[in-house]
This record gives structure tokens, C-alpha cells and sequence, in this order.
């Protein structure tokens, strides 16, 4: 049985990144991506699933309007020299005219599969805050979320202690950490780890230069641009982080990830803290920390392994989709 995801993100390329993993791998079904704002607008990250759906085959794929500005008010600052200008690194992507529906009705697809829906998450957290407002009691409900957020005892990547995403808004990263049921959270200081190198890269251009499967052709251009980026603010780094698929790719492997449930909680009191994320490992912690669980480590060459045997085969294309591979 595949697991069912629904994806909130903010497609820049490591979310790109994350999406095609899915829709690579034959465990996985994304049932409804929710576009939010964060690498870069609203309105470009929209048309970006739409090329990617338009790409990948699945053009079926229910595709929402997310949040357009934190719940905090604050602009969103963007990052063109992390993503590029339109969020694909080099890639300006045609606009695809798909459907999109409000973000209201992203509860329905949650209540239509609530048995066995996995939540995840890998962007700001505003859009999925507003669905724990809109339908609390059907939230609670489903069956796990999966965030990538924060950083535990480790540098930030926008602040000095503190991680895109949940600096992006930390109120509503609160309200996932005090609502949510079943929510584990991976920070920076173990998604940081999780690299695939130039040479792999340059391992799976090959391989679908032969296949001539447009998704896995925009694999080397997304990530040899995000690459250039890391190689300069990282010296040193071996390779590109993909912190976004590295939830999903926990979800196929949960016995390669070491989980400890730890109290948390994130700043949002403006100052030189905002926005960091706070572990409480006193035995009596705080009671405004809420205990959730959080991966500490992983195996690393394991992750690579795996996403190398994904990555390196022909997928399955949707009937229908026009695409010959």
C-alpha cells in the first residue's frame, strides 16, 4: 500500500527536489500540494508545480493556494542567489494553466483521506497553521505530519540560531507545535547531512539522458545551481543538502533514523532569538514546551544509497499524460 501525502511547500529547489523523489518512488501517492509563499512568491511557486505536474505526468494532482504572508505580518524576504529568481535554480518555467482551488478546500481532500494521510511539510508553516484555525477537530484527526524545521543546538541558516522555515513564522510553527498530534520534526542539523554529491548527480543526468524522462533531466541544472550556492556558503560541503526530501524519504525508512521525543518550543518574541527553535532537556521541563518527536540522527550513506536507487529508474508515468519516455 502507497502512503498518501499531502505536500505543503514553498518550490524552491530542495522542495522541487522532495517532489520529485515522490513521484519517483512507487510507495508514495501525493494526494494534494499546497503552494505557499517562502523561497519565492505565492504566485511563482504556483506556476512552478503546475510545470513540474505539467513535466512529471501528474496532472490529476489537486494543487492549493497557500498563505501569501506570515501570520507574523512581517515581509518575506526572498533568496534568488539559493533558488534563482523564479525558484528553479536556472530554469524559467512556462506558466501551465491547471486548476487551483482556494485553500479552504484543502480540509476536504484532508477529511477525504484521513485514515491513512501523512501531512508534510518542508515551507513556512502559515498555510498548514490556517487549516488547525479552519478545522482544529479534522486536523487532530489525521494520521502524522512531517515537518522539516529548526535547528537544535546547531547554527541557523538565516539568523544565528535560527532555521527558514520556522523563522519565517514563528507563530504559526507554534500552533503546529501545540495542536498537532503525531508530529515529528526534522531540523537543520540533521537534513544538513543528508547529501547527494556533484558525482551522483552527474550519475543520474546520465542515466535519464538515456531515458529522456523529463523530470529526472531537470535533476543535474536544479542541483548543480544549488550546489554552486552551498559550495560558497559551506566551504567544504560534499554536496547538495536536499532537507526537503528528507522527510519523505524518512517515511520509507523510519528504521534508518534515530527519533528521541523532546520538548520544544520556538521564540517568537522579537529580538536577536526570534524564531529559534528551543529544546528543553531538563527532566522537569518547562510546561510551556510541548513534547514532540525529533530526528537526531541518521545513517547517512544509507539515505544516499537510497535516494541513488530511486533516482536511477524509469518511473511510472501516468496514462494519458502525453509524455514518451
Amino acid at each position: 500500500m502507497k502512503y498518501k501525502i499531502l505536500l505543503y511547500a514553498d518550490f524552491g529547489i530542495d522542495d522541487t527536489l522532495a517532489l520529485i523523489f515522490s513521484f519517483f518512488s512507487k510507495d508514495i501517492e501525493i494526494v494534494g500540494i499546497v503552494a505557499d509563499y517562502g523561497n519565492v512568491s505565492r504566485e511563482k511557486v504556483l506556476r512552478n508545480v503546475n510545470y513540474l505536474k505539467y513535466i512529471s505526468g501528474h496532472h490529476n494532482i489537486p494543487l492549493f493556494e497557500g498563505a501569501t504572508i506570515p501570520l507574523t505580518g512581517i515581509s518575506t524576504k526572498y533568496y534568488p542567489e539559493v533558488h534563482g529568481v523564479e525558484g528553479l535554480g536556472p530554469i524559467i518555467p512556462p506558466t501551465i494553466h491547471f486548476p487551483i482551488q482556494p485553500i479552504h478546500k484543502i480540509l476536504e481532500v484532508i477529511t477525504n483521506n484521513l485514515e491513512d494521510l501523512v501531512i508534510v511539510s518542508v515551507g513556512r508553516l502559515s498555510s498548514l497553521s490556517v487549516c488547525f484555525i479552519l478545522g482544529i477537530e479534522v486536523m487532530q484527526r489525521v494520521k502524522e505530519f512531517l515537518v522539516m524545521g529548526g535547528a537544535f543546538f546547531y547554527p541557523g541558516n538565516v539568523t544565528a540560531v535560527a532555521e527558514a522555515n520556522f523563522y519565517g513564522d514563528p507563530y504559526a510553527a507554534n500552533i503546529i507545535l501545540t495542536y498537532a498530534k503525531n508530529l515529528t520534526i526534522f531540523p537543520l542539523n540533521v537534513t544538513q547531512r543528508a547529501l547527494i554529491t556533484p558525482r551522483q548527480v552527474d550519475e543520474i543526468d546520465l542515466f535519464h539522458q538515456k531515458t529522456r524522462d523529463p523530470l529526472g533531466m531537470i535533476i543535474k541544472p536544479l542541483l548543480d545551481y544549488y550546489y554552486k550556492f552551498y559550495s560558497q556558503s559551506v566551504p567544504g560541503i560534499k554536496g547538495s543538502p536536499l532537507h526537503d526530501a528528507f522527510p519523505i524519504w524518512y517515511l520509507l525508512n523510519k528504521d534508518k533514523v534515530k527519533i528521541s521525543e523532546i520538548p520544544t518550543r520556538i521564540i517568537d518574541d522579537k529580538g536577536d532569538a526570534f524564531g529559534q527553535s528551543i529544546a528543553d532537556y531538563r527532566y522537569m521541563y518547562s510546561p510551556e514546551y510541548v513534547r514532540h518527536k525529533v530526528a537526531i540522527d541518521f545513517q547517512p550513506e544509507m539515505f544516499q544509497k537510497d535516494i541513488m536507487n530511486t533516482f536511477l529508474q524509469e518511473r511510472g508515468i501516468p496514462s494519458n499524460s502525453g509524455i514518451v519516455s
